[in-house]
């Protein structure tokens, strides 16, 4: 049973006036006026036909048939009158002439069968199309309606848009979370697969970043609202995804151009095959034949399909034209830090050298004498040595000595952390098998720091920026694709050349300024390639906006990367960006397959009525299965 007659038959039981206020609401929508009509056109049809060729009646089925090219055609009439105010020649304006000339020369069966057959395909047109957008509304599925805030001392149900700025919502285990929002108290997993695609949850605690539809698993946790309404992460990818879909891609401009050129220049074979052959019905037939209806619909739906099927992966692609461009990439530039490396130092090796010294013993006094010191490397070192033991004492006292490291006392004990110089002007010495082990360190790239206790080197520490886990595969999988990888890094040459040997990236520009970044993109673009660009959106920003596609990573929570990106990677995951390039290259091969099929449909049924094999009802069957060809073509995206 279909909405339309649902909504008629719910409509029975109120009376006359709310039938008809009904009826007049289900008209004024153009989708649902065309479904009504596209029903009544085919009964007619159907009443006709049995009529006429099973129970052998004559004369009023013509009519039945003439009514039906009317039920279907006025609604094509009226979209082809709305073209010409508009001084465009449709597809619409095809049909009605071929329509209004079959029902002149008595064909009426013609007329019903291209009148239904048009209607038809297009309401087919319009809900697949509104099928491959049905990730949006999955989007919509998952904004929760309500949330729970403390007001007053106590704990009071609002909806989700009236939650205030800084207000505390409580999220139970199972709920969705309402808002964006820092948690302040409570620890859980959350289900962030609807935002960034990632399957595993994420472990949150104090401290930590959660977006609106995203689901608690485990803990109750209260959260901080930072964003609420519109101004959620959730909100905003959905903006994104409407918009890009009603982007149009270069292959959809161009095709709409031709279109409009096309359309003209069948009327005027129709016209000289009029004037050669004074035969009406094959002028007719060459109109509505060349219809170029499934080339029309052959680029959209693949464009909408290939962008639901993003989203729905966390890769929010800006349009269609993004969309195109990404399949199109030679060349992918990619920033180090923050980009191919995780963005924060980590301790990655702990080296004991003072007999008796453990591992856990070295990170355990340096963490002593870093622990009230704000350096990045030494929050790399807290964040370490909590991870073995849950609790490092805070040091009694401490000096930090600027490009040196850090001197500090506990228990009567004294520990330095940081370079040999540091150690020497303490009065520690440092044997060989230090400085050999340090040397090692630096050439991988890393800083390395002694750390002592007394006048005793307990051992080293060495600390690098990581590479991300999937920059390595990303790389392979691009490369085996034909895309080549570069290294634009304001780095110095050496963390970038042992960062691009572990990666196996061979062409390495390290200490580039921001314009530098943008030089070195319109080089490569000299030099021939399409050349997309990853970054972080700051300093990155020339760059970016040198590259044929900008990409973001990391872009949940953040709507400075989701407005300005072309392509905003949800989550820190590097195998997005290979994912993108080939979701956009199937896109675009899909889009090929579909251009191909539409004009091998339209060449082989013009050639078919020239030489009289192929007539106007049985053609407009044929040119609307091809555009049924092309729809479920395109839809094979959303399982790619």
């Amino acid at each position: 049973m279909t909405e339309m007659t649902r909504a008629l038959e719910t409509a029975g039981g109120r009376g006359d006036s709310a039938r008809l206020d009904t009826i007049r609401t289900l008209w004024s929508d153009p989708r649902r006026r065309r479904e009504l009509l596209a029903a009544l056109s085919g009964t007619l049809i159907a009443v006709a036909l049995i009529a006429k060729y099973l129970a052998g009646q004559e004369g009023w089925p013509d009519m039945l048939l003439l009514l039906a090219a009317v039920v279907a055609g006025s609604d094509i009439a009226m979209r082809a009158a709305f073209s010409l105010r508009q001084r465009h020649f449709s597809i619409e304006l095809l049909v009605t002439i071929a329509a209004v000339g079959a029902i002149a020369i008595g064909e009426y069966w013609e007329a019903a069968a291209v009148t239904f057959l048009f209607l038809f395909g297009a309401y087919l047109e319009a809900r697949t199309l509104r099928h491959t957008r049905r990730v949006l509304e999955g989007l919509l599925d998952l904004a929760p309606t309500t949330a729970v805030v403390t007001r007053d001392g106590r704990q009071i149900d609002v909806l989700a848009h009236e939650v205030r700025p800084d207000e505390i919502v409580w999220i139970k285990p199972g709920a969705k979370v309402p808002v964006d929002g820092v948690v302040v108290d409570g620890l859980s997993a959350v289900d962030e697969s609807a935002i960034t695609g990632e399957p595993i949850p994420v472990e949150k605690s104090a401290g930590a970043e959660v977006y609106a539809g995203t689901i608690n698993q485990a803990g109750l946790i209260k959260v901080r609202a930072t964003g609420v309404g519109e101004d959620t992460t959730l909100a905003r990818i959905i903006q994104r995804v409407e918009e890009a879909q009603e982007e149009k891609a270069p292959t959809q401009r161009f095709i709409e151009r031709f279109a409009r050129w096309y359309t003209p220049a069948i009327i005027a074979l129709s016209v000289g095959a009029l004037a050669l052959t004074r035969n009406v019905e094959l002028a007719l037939t060459l109109l509505i034949i060349g219809c170029p209806g499934a080339l029309v619909i052959s680029t959209p739906v693949s464009v909408v399909a290939g962008i639901g099927r993003s989203a729905k992966r966390g890769i929010l692609i800006k349009g269609g034209e993004y969309l195109e461009n990404a399949g199109k990439i030679t060349m992918l530039a990619l920033d180090k830090t923050g980009t191919l490396t995780e963005g924060r130092p980590r301790v990655t090796d702990i080296v004991p050298l003072s007999p008796g010294a453990s591992t856990a013993e070295v990170l355990y006094w340096a963490a002593v004498a870093e622990s009230g010191s704000e350096h990045p490397l030494a929050r790399s070192i807290m964040d370490a040595a909590q991870r073995e033991s849950d609790v490092i004492p805070a040091a009694d006292s401490f000096a930090t000595l600027t490009g040196r490291g850090i001197t500090a006392t506990y228990g009567g004990w004294a520990i330095a952390v940081g370079t040999p110089e540091l150690l020497a002007g303490l009065g520690v010495a440092t044997n060989p098998d230090a400085m050999r082990v340090l040397g090692e360190l630096q050439r991988e790239g890393k800083t390395a720091v002694l750390v002592a206790l007394d006048d005793d080197v307990l051992g080293v520490l060495g600390i690098a920026d990581v590479v991300r886990g999937s920059a390595a595969e990303m790389i392979r999988q691009l490369e085996r694709d034909g895309v080549g990888i570069v290294m634009l890094t304001g780095d110095n040459r050496r963390t970038a050349g042992a960062i691009a040997g572990e990666l196996g990236i061979s062409d390495v520009r390290a200490g580039l300024l921001p314009e530098e970044k943008q030089d070195a993109i319109r080089a490569l673009q000299r030099e021939g390639h399409v050349v997309a660009m990853v970054g972080d959106g700051i300093n990155d920003a020339p760059a970016l906006a040198a590259a044929d596609l900008g990409i973001a990573m990391g872009a949940a929570g953040t709507d400075v990367a989701i407005e300005t990106a072309d392509i905003a990677l949800m989550a820190d995951d590097l195998m997005k960006v290979a994912e993108a390039i080939h979701l956009s290259r199937l896109t675009l091969r899909n889009i090929r397959q579909n251009v191909v099929i539409a004009l091998a449909t339209v060449t082989a049924l013009l050639v078919g009525v020239i030489a009289g094999e192929v007539h106007m009802a049985g053609g407009m069957l044929i040119h609307e299965l091809s555009v049924m060809v092309v729809i479920l073509n395109g839809m094979r995206l959303l399982r790619a």
